[in-house]
């Protein structure tokens, strides 16, 4: 590696330190998957997916347990886009969600996600 490569990766790592982001989380943020094609691998544990259609995140809080909510923010509207370390995060005003039970951990929202019916076969999700 070169300066100039080790320039680069430090000014990386330290914009990932900066906002609180580390490089090895289970970070989901934006990758959409089709409803009727979710199996538990897809979904790090931690984290989760989103569905477009309809607008849903599917989250694995721990090994094997599935909770599904709508990724429609109840504050103005904003679909979340991140889930990070069981936590659900909508980038139009920070508000940050459980992905255990919905709830509201930070506002400005005051009501928590819709939980979603899934049904769960196997290793297999299934939405919608």
């Amino acid at each position: 590696m070169n300066r100039r490569e080790i320039l680069k990766a430090g000014v990386v790592t330290g914009a990932f330190a900066a906002t609180g982001v580390s490089l090895n989380s289970c970070a989901s943020e934006t990758e959409t998957v089709p409803a009727d094609s979710i199996s538990l691998e897809d979904i790090p544990v931690g984290g989760g997916v989103f569905v477009a259609e309809p607008p849903i995140v599917v989250t694995q809080p721990s090994e094997g347990e599935v909770v599904a909510f709508s990724s429609i923010c109840p504050h103005q509207g904003c679909k979340v886009n991140q889930v990070l370390d069981n936590q659900i995060f909508c980038p139009c005003h920070g508000s940050i969600f459980s992905a255990l039970d919905g709830s509201v951990i930070v506002g400005p929202a005051t009501e928590g996600l819709s939980a979603v019916t899934f049904v769960l076969d196997g290793t297999k999700v299934s939405v919608g």
